[in-house]
């Protein structure tokens, strides 16, 4: 398959010199734990990475984010494909790009929505440039996170909104305040009428803070009820269960904070907390009322490495992707970090600013991702 676009971001570049390498050399694969029981990681048995396909839509947006996998047919999307959210736009400004892709798993693409900042139906501070919050809710309900700038810089980022779409790729409503400022990603869960999006927040006093650290990086539940008459869901509730959470900008990495979320087994959330290199959870993250702050602390260091993007395996063992190496790293919900794979070792440092979004295919038996470095949505099988 042909690479069309190869540029890595500032963002990532900044992220690499961030972390310290500890992953070892690219294109190799380690397990470095036993599971409990002696059971076999999910990813031991995948050895081989495919490009799927370009995400860069005709407007030339880039820097592909959010990633989730659409489980049933409804409108436009297609189940087994993948929809794409791209943060960057065509001159490579961060919290600019207003494009969804919609990727089949035999690389067929089609361009799912393209937002204008311009014409939204509700409130979103600063316009739209999507970020990795991305999430499909039943009846085709597509939930997007925009984190916009004016010009690709952190001094210029506002709050913004999640954008809910229909099946049709058309924005119908806007979610904004109480709470969502700056949406960084997401995930969700189902059930009869009512969903629960659980959404980190990196912009909580980062611009003032200047490029210092920053400790009020927060997880939302968002209570959203199902519309009537292909009405739009509707927000009934917002509650603060994970506060506390290191973010900071960067002159050249925009912003960094608590990045990837995934609900595992008995209702824990697992937080990718990319400034402190660790794995948090979150208990009882869809029933309770309270601030668990931080949470439990899982793993931390050791190979986890600037972790971004979050997926939950088919056995509940915990998938990050790093910013710092382009490792993938299964670790289990008691912390140990049971198998490695290289997804991409470009660059210098190796593989370092090519990770972000990541997503378990619909058959349960391989990894999606987005290549930064490449634009490209590819496949651990």
């Amino acid at each position: 398959m042909t690479v069309r676009i190869r540029i890595r971001t500032r963002r990532f570049a900044a992220l690499a010199a961030l972390t310290v390498t500890m992953a070892t050399g690219a294109g190799t694969a380690h397990a470095v734990a036993a599971r409990p029981g002696g059971s076999v990681p999910f990813i031991a048995p995948l050895d081989t990475v495919s490009n799927v396909a370009s995400t860069v839509p005709a407007n030339g947006d880039m820097n592909p984010y959010g990633t989730v996998v659409i489980h049933e047919n409804a409108g436009e999307l297609r189940a087994g494909n993948v929809l794409v959210s791209n943060f960057n736009n065509s001159q490579n400004q961060q919290g600019t790009g207003t494009t969804l892709v919609q990727i089949s798993p035999d690389g067929q693409v089609r361009q799912f929505a393209r937002i204008d900042p311009n014409n939204l139906p509700g409130s979103c501070p600063g316009g739209v440039g999507l970020t990795t919050a991305l999430t499909v809710l039943p009846d085709g309900w597509v939930v997007v996170g925009s984190l916009p700038t004016t010009d690709g810089t952190a001094a210029t980022a506002q709050a913004g909104c999640l954008l809910v779409l229909d099946k049709h790729g058309t924005v119908r409503e806007t979610l904004a305040g109480d709470g969502i400022n700056g949406p960084w990603d997401m995930t969700s869960v189902s059930h009869s009428d009512r969903s629960e999006l659980f959404v980190t927040n990196v912009l909580n006093g980062t611009v003032a803070g200047g490029g210092n650290e920053v400790d009020q990086g927060t997880v939302l539940r968002i209570t959203l009820r199902t519309g009537r008459d292909d009405q739009p869901p509707v927000r009934e509730a917002t509650t603060v269960i994970g506060s506390g959470f290191g973010q900071r900008t960067d002159p050249n990495a925009l912003v960094i904070g608590p990045t990837g979320v995934g609900l595992g087994r008995e209702g824990k959330l697992y937080v990718a907390d990319t400034l402190h290199n660790r794995i948090t959870e979150i208990p009882d993250a869809e029933h309770r009322d309270s601030d668990a702050l931080t949470g439990r602390q899982v793993s931390i260091g050791d190979h986890l490495n600037g972790p971004l993007g979050l997926a939950i395996a088919p056995n509940g063992d915990i998938l990050t992707v790093n910013s710092g190496d382009g490792l993938l790293v299964e670790t289990t919900w008691c912390g140990d970090q049971v198998a490695t794979k290289q997804l991409d070792s470009s660059g210098n440092p190796p593989g370092a600013g090519a990770l972000f979004g990541l997503a378990v295919d619909r058959d349960k038996d391989s990894v999606y991702f987005v290549d930064d470095a490449t634009n490209m949505l590819a496949q651990l099988h």
